[in-house]
Parts: C-alpha cells; structure tokens; sequence
C-alpha cells in the first residue's frame, strides 16, 4: 500500500507533570539542555493536504504557537486523562480562522470526559465563542483524516484501555504497560514505533526503560523514540549513550519525515 509522505513534529514528551517539574531541584530538572525540557506528550501529523494532532495537553496552546501550526484539519485522542485533553478548548482559535468546527476523533470513553469537561461547547444554547467540535467516534476499524490513514492500536494503561495509532509507517503508543499479541500485529512492519518509557524504575501502568527496549526489539521496528519521560528517566544525553542500536530518547521539537 503506498501512503503520503508524512512529517511527524514532536510537540512535547514529557509525563503528565512534564519537565522541568515544578519544584524540583534534581539535576534534571535544572538541566540547561533543551533536550531535557519536555512539554506533555503530543505529536503533529503533517501530509501535503492533511494536518492533525494527537492529544491536547495543557501545553496545546504554546505547542501550535511553538510549532507555527497556522492550520490544523483534526485532533485524534488516545485517552482522557487530563495531561492528554486539557488544551482543547483552544481550539477556539482555529474555529474563528478556519470558520469551521474542529473535527475531533475519540473513542466513546473519551468523549463522555471531554463533554464533561468542555460542557459550554455542547450546550444547546451556546454563548459566542466557545469552542465548536464535532465529535467522530473511533470504533476500532481505520478511518481517513483528509488524505491520512489512521490505524487505531488497542493497548493498556494498567486496567485502562488506551488508543495508539499507526500512520502508515509510523506507530505512536502512549501511556501503555501492556500490548496484546494481536496489537503487536498492527505495529509490527512500521519503520519507526513512538512508545512511552517513564523512567528506568518499573511502574504501575507505563513501560519502563528497560521495558521499553525489550518491547521495541520484541517487535523489531528499524527505528524506536522513547516518549512521555518523567525527570526520573535522567538525563537525555546520558540515557541515550546507553540505548541499543535503533533506540532514541524523543525530545521537543524532533522532526521525522518518512
């Protein structure tokens, strides 16, 4: 099958947190690397025709102004905890210059949070200006974004279900600790997989580095970006002399096109 070129813009990737976390005085934290400044978890998809963004966190609004985002066609959700959702409400902008609704795809979980959340866009009645979204439910089967094939991945963060997709040769797994065998199946042949590694300790409901690695070579993706980093993970340039071949540390701002 043959897809559009894609680029693919890490808008942040950090844990929900983010780093530096506010506060905190570890070396991380206080690291002047940029590397080592991670805002929440979100990436921008970009074909010729099509651009959509996975997750709003509560940084989206300085992420589309970082990244001079001037359109944006779509927003497809994994989940709907809140360092994933919060932002939505900016989509006000794009609203007002794009004179149209924001399309926005999530599973049926998701949307009853984001309705409770963001009710005044949802009223009835509703007052000027609020945002205006139209909701898609994402049912498991692929659907089209303008000329973007997404394929949704079911995985776990610990009990709770969460969305990860593939883009043609791109797969991005946020917030997981577990991947059925079935799943694996629709990430297995990408050129290069985005999993969330926390930190080097084990966790409840989010892969550990060590974890992550073993997880990446299970499947055998030519290329593997870390993501959705707390400052336990340490430092970028230091934990990135330690991956295996293929294996990245993702940092705001890292650019792919495939």
């Amino acid at each position: 099958m043959s897809y559009p070129s894609l680029k693919i813009t890490f808008l942040g990737t950090g844990t929900s947190s983010g780093v530096p976390m506010i506060a905190c005085e570890c070396p991380v934290c206080q690291s002047p690397d940029a590397k080592d400044k991670r805002l929440r978890s979100s990436i921008l998809v970009q074909s010729a025709h099509t651009t959509l963004v996975v997750d709003t966190g509560p940084d989206f609004r300085y992420q589309m102004l970082r990244s001079n985002v001037k359109h944006l066609d779509a927003i497809v959700f994994t989940h709907p905890h809140k360092d994933h959702v919060a932002g939505l409400d900016d989509v006000r902008a794009y609203n007002f210059f794009q004179q149209q609704p924001m399309k926005v795809y999530a599973n049926e979980m998701t949307q009853e949070v984001i309705i409770r959340e963001f009710p005044y866009a949802f009223y009835e009645t509703r007052y000027p200006g609020v945002p205006e979204i139209q909701l898609n439910t994402i049912d498991g089967s692929p659907f089209m974004v303008g000329d973007i094939e997404v394929m949704p991945i079911n995985v776990w963060h610990l009990k709770m279900p969460v969305l990860g997709f593939r883009f043609g040769p791109f797969a991005y797994i946020t917030d997981a600790n577990r991947i059925e065998e079935v799943e694996k199946d629709k990430i297995r042949g990408s050129e290069v997989l985005v999993l969330n590694t926390l930190r080097k300790e084990q966790h409840i409901s989010h892969y550990s580095l060590s974890e992550g690695i073993a997880v990446a070579q299970d499947l055998q993706v030519p290329q593997t970006y870390f993501t959705h980093m707390s400052h336990q993970m340490g430092k970028h340039a230091d934990v990135e002399k330690e991956l295996p071949a293929g294996i990245h540390l993702s940092y705001d701002g890292l650019v792919l096109n495939l």
